[in-house]
C-alpha cells in the first residue's frame, strides 16, 4: 500500500505539472512592474570606468545615470523574473551580490541569483571604483564604498518601485535591422572566422535590433527593453562629464517622449547591450569625441537607435505567449573540461585567467601602450622558440601573458567563478553573459540555445555584461590574432567553447523543466577592499564670499540657440551625490513664480566642477538654449553641499541674475 500511496502522489504532481503547462501554453497576460532610480556616483575627482586611464577623472554631469528595473511574472505558473538595465560600464559581481543580499532582507526568498538579471549599457563615461575585483579598481586608485552603495541601493530602489507598480499587462515583441551605424573594429580577427558564419554578417557586425514593449491591460504604455550591439564609446577618454553615452541618450529621448519625471510612475525605456565586443560607433582609427564633439558623436549614434526603436515600439503587434521561466548556474571558469562537441573535435580545457600584452594597447576607441595583434607566433618568428615558453602557458596558446590575474594572491584580481543565466518570457529567450561578446561569439551562443529553442519559433537575444564582468569573449579563431578582444579573453582560446557547453546545459534544463545544480558560490569580497583616494577634508570660499555666491554671472540677454552660463562658488560634489535630485536648475518665470524647466539630467545642460586652490571650488552651469524655446525670463539655480572642518555637511543654494531669452 505504501508504494501505491507514493504512486498517487507522483501522479498528482505530474497532473499538476501538465495542467500548469496547458495553462501557460496560451498565456498572453503577465504581471508587469517597471521602476527607475538614480545611481549617479561621485561627480568629481573619481576615476572613470571603461578606458582605464589614470588621468580620466569625473568633473561634472552631462547626464545622470539610472537603474531601470522590470519585473515580469506569469500568473499561469507564478514564476517571476527581474531584468535591470544599468547605465554603467560593467556590472561587477560584488554589485549583484549586494543587491541580492538587500533584496533577501526585504523580500525573503522572492528574489535570488537565479531570477534577477542585472546588465550594463557599457557607457565609458561613468565613475568607477565600484568593483570588488582588484584589476578593475587599479586606475581608480581603489574601491569607493559610497559609489558602490549608491549603485546597489539604487538598483534595489528601482526594483522596489517596479514591485510597487506590478499590474496585469501584455508584452509585444518586434525586431528589424539597423545598418550603417556600426563598424567592426577588429576586421582582421573577424576575417579569421569561417566564411559560412561571416556570410551571415556581410558588414562585419550584427545589425539586429529586438524590442519588447510593455503595456497595462488597459493599453497604457509602461516601458520597453531594447537590445542592439554597439559599444558605448561615442565619448572618448578625454571626456570628464558623467553620461550614458549613445544608449543613455536613446533612453533619455524615449522617456522624454512620455514626459518621464523619473519618479515612482515613470515610463521606463531600457536600451540594453548585446554582442558588441568588436562593434564600435566610430570609424576605424577614429576615436569618438569630447566636449561638443563628444555630444555630437553621442547624438549621431544614439538618435538612430532611438528612432529605430521608436518604429519597433509603434509597430509591435506580436504578443509574447507562454510562461516565465529561468535557469542559472555558477561555473569555475578556470577549470572547465570541454566536450569535443564544442571544440575542434578534441577534449579541451580552460585556463587560469590571464590578460595578453595586446590588451595594454587598447583599441581604436581609446589609447594604450604598444600595438594590437602581438602573439607568440610573432615572437617565435623574431626570437628563439624558448621565448614563447617564457611569456605564456600551453593552455593560453598564442597569448603572450602580461598578467595572470587568476593566480594573484590573496584573491584573484578577476573573478574565477562566473554566473551563466537564461531567461524565458514566452517565446523570447535572453542569454545573460558576464563578458563582452564579439559578433560571431554571440552567433554561436545563440545557435547552441537554438538547438533547444529553434529560431523559427523563438527570438533569442544576448544580454552581455550581465551579473559579473570578466573581459571579452572572442572565438578560438579570433583569439589566434591576439588583437585587443583576443588578448582580453581571459580563460584561454576555448573560453567560448566552455560557455557554449554551459549554456547548452542551461537550455536543456530549461527546455525539459529539470532541476540544475547551482555550482560553486563565488566569494563576497566587498569587505576586503582598499581605497587610496583621499576623502574630502573640508570646503572653503574666499573671505567675504559664501557658498553659492556668483563668481561669474549670466548676460542680460540671450537668443534661442545661444549658450547661457553662470559660475558659482561651490563645494565638492562628493559630499552629497544628490541622488534623485540635481546640482543644477534652469528656471522660468511663469505666472509670477519661478518654475524649474531643466535639471542636470537633461541633455541640453551641463554641470562642471573644478577645484580652485586647495579647498575652493567653482561650479559652472551651462544651458544650450533650444532653438524652439519660448521667450521669457530665466535664471540658473545651483544646489550644493559643503563640508566644514568638523565634518559637518550643510546644503546651500545659489541663484544667478535673471536673463531674457527673446
Amino acid at each position: 500500500m505504501k508504494y501505491f500511496k507514493w504512486i498517487l502522489i507522483f501522479l498528482f504532481f505530474v497532473s499538476q505539472s501538465i495542467h500548469t503547462a496547458n495553462l501557460c501554453e496560451k498565456n498572453t497576460t503577465f504581471n508587469i512592474g517597471t521602476g527607475i532610480y538614480d545611481i549617479t556616483g561621485p561627480a568629481a575627482e573619481e576615476g572613470m570606468m571603461g578606458y582605464a586611464m589614470l588621468n580620466q577623472r569625473t568633473s561634472g554631469i552631462l547626464q545622470r545615470l539610472w537603474a531601470r528595473a522590470f519585473i515580469i511574472e506569469s500568473p499561469c505558473n507564478h514564476k517571476r523574473i527581474v531584468f535591470v538595465n544599468v547605465d554603467l560600464g560593467m556590472v561587477f559581481q560584488g554589485i549583484k551580490q549586494a543587491v541580492i543580499k538587500k533584496l533577501k532582507q526585504k523580500y525573503a526568498n522572492v528574489y535570488s541569483d537565479d531570477n534577477v538579471l542585472i546588465t550594463a549599457i557599457h557607457t565609458h563615461s561613468g565613475p568607477g571604483g565600484f568593483s570588488t575585483d582588484a584589476l578593475y579598481n587599479l586606475t581608480t586608485l581603489g574601491f569607493n564604498r559610497d559609489n558602490f552603495e549608491a549603485i546597489s541601493n539604487g538598483i534595489v530602489a528601482a526594483i522596489e518601485r517596479a514591485q510597487h507598480n506590478l499590474q496585469l499587462g501584455q508584452i509585444k515583441i518586434a525586431s528589424n535591422e539597423l545598418n550603417g551605424l556600426s563598424h567592426n573594429r577588429s576586421p582582421q580577427s573577424f576575417e579569421l572566422d569561417p566564411q559560412a558564419e561571416r556570410a551571415q554578417y556581410p558588414n562585419g557586425y550584427d545589425p539586429r535590433m529586438t524590442l519588447i514593449r510593455f503595456d497595462s491591460i488597459q493599453g497604457q504604455p509602461l516601458g520597453l527593453i531594447n537590445w542592439f550591439p554597439l559599444h558605448g564609446v561615442s565619448m572618448n577618454n578625454k571626456n570628464s562629464l558623467i553620461n550614458g553615452d549613445n544608449k543613455g541618450y536613446a533612453e533619455y529621448l524615449f522617456e522624454k517622449d512620455f514626459d518621464s519625471h523619473y519618479d515612482q510612475n515613470a515610463f521606463v525605456a531600457a536600451f540594453a547591450q548585446a554582442n558588441s565586443g568588436d562593434v564600435s560607433p566610430n570609424l576605424f582609427d577614429h576615436e569618438g569625441g569630447s566636449g561638443l564633439a563628444g555630444r555630437l558623436a553621442i547624438e549621431n549614434a544614439g538618435q538612430p537607435q532611438y528612432e529605430n526603436a521608436k518604429q519597433l515600439f509603434d509597430q509591435a503587434d506580436t504578443m509574447l505567449i507562454g510562461e516565465v521561466d529561468y535557469r542559472h548556474m555558477f561555473v569555475a571558469m578556470d577549470d572547465v573540461a570541454i566536450d569535443p562537441l564544442y571544440t575542434d573535435g578534441k577534449p579541451q580545457h580552460t585556463c587560469p585567467a590571464a590578460i595578453g600584452i595586446s590588451m595594454l594597447a587598447g583599441t581604436q576607441d581609446g589609447e594604450g601602450f604598444g600595438k594590437q595583434g602581438v602573439s607568440c607566433k610573432d615572437l617565435k618568428n623574431a626570437f628563439p622558440n624558448f621565448i614563447c615558453k617564457l611569456v605564456t602557458t600551453p593552455c593560453q596558446g598564442v597569448k603572450p601573458i602580461v598578467l595572470q590575474t587568476g593566480l594573484m594572491k590573496p584573491h584573484p584580481w578577476t573573478p574565477r567563478i562566473l554566473p551563466l543565466q537564461l531567461f524565458k518570457i514566452g517565446h523570447l529567450i535572453i542569454i545573460a553573459t558576464p563578458v563582452e561578446v564579439t559578433t560571431i561569439s554571440g552567433s554561436r551562443l545563440r545557435n547552441v540555445v537554438a538547438r533547444y529553442f529553434p529560431l523559427d519559433q523563438y527570438e533569442i537575444v544576448i544580454s552581455a555584461l550581465s551579473n559579473a564582468y570578466s573581459g571579452y569573449l572572442a572565438t578560438p579563431e579570433e583569439y589566434q590574432l591576439q588583437r585587443y578582444e583576443g588578448a582580453s579573453t581571459l580563460f584561454g582560446p576555448w573560453e567560448l567553447s566552455a560557455l557554449e557547453q554551459g549554456f547548452g546545459v542551461l537550455a536543456e534544463s530549461l527546455k525539459n523543466n529539470t532541476l540544475l545544480a547551482s555550482g560553486p558560490i563565488p566569494p563576497d569580497l566587498s569587505n576586503d577592499q582598499i581605497n587610496l583616494q583621499p576623502d574630502v577634508v573640508f570646503d572653503a570660499v574666499p573671505l567675504g564670499k559664501h557658498f553659492g555666491d556668483i563668481y561669474q554671472n549670466v548676460k542680460a540677454h540671450y537668443h534661442p540657440g545661444d549658450m547661457a552660463q553662470a559660475i558659482f562658488w561651490s563645494a565638492h560634489p562628493k559630499n552629497n551625490f544628490r541622488l534623485q535630485g540635481t546640482f543644477l536648475a534652469v528656471q522660468k518665470y511663469i505666472n509670477q513664480h519661478w518654475q524649474t524647466i531643466r535639471v542636470d539630467r537633461d541633455w541640453d545642460t551641463e554641470y562642471f566642477w573644478q577645484r580652485k586652490g586647495i579647498a575652493y571650488s567653482l561650479a559652472t552651469l551651462t544651458w544650450y538654449i533650444p532653438k524652439d524655446i519660448e521667450p521669457g525670463l530665466y535664471r540658473f539655480v545651483h544646489y550644493g553641499d559643503s563640508k566644514s572642518l568638523t565634518g559637518k555637511v550643510s546644503s546651500f543654494v545659489g541663484v544667478s541674475s535673471q536673463f531674457n531669452v527673446d
